[in-house]
């Protein structure tokens, strides 16, 4: 059941990817459109060739974007992982040596009662 789920899971996150792409694609193709149709001056087929560059470009834009927001997030993982590793250790370091100094004082509590 688990593959499955895993299985559906990463079906989903490629349509997800899928539909978005699309849509950047579509945002590309009408702001190139509309960057075009103000160059008023040019003819119908160089303003479709000044939209099909422009929407080039702007997809260009996005994947470098997109590229260094995923090495940021690989660089942010990598960063806090290694401080939640420390974290971890300190935080089992102070409970041993909390527990060490629980244990010696019921120890000498007991003794001085004797």
């Amino acid at each position: 059941m688990r593959d499955h789920a895993r299985e559906t899971a990463a079906g989903l996150a490629r349509l997800e990817g899928y539909l978005i792409s699309q849509a950047a694609l579509n945002e590309a193709d009408r702001e190139g459109e509309t960057f075009a149709r103000e160059l008023t001056w040019l003819g119908h087929q160089e303003q479709q060739e000044i939209a099909t560059r422009f929407a080039r470009h702007h997809i260009r834009l996005r994947r470098q974007t997109l590229r260094a927001v995923v090495e940021r997030s690989d660089e942010l993982r990598t960063e806090y992982s290694r401080r939640y590793a420390a974290l971890r250790t300190r935080l089992v370091g102070t409970c041993l040596t909390l527990c060490v100094v629980c244990i010696t004082a019921v120890i000498l509590v007991a003794t001085v009662r004797r």
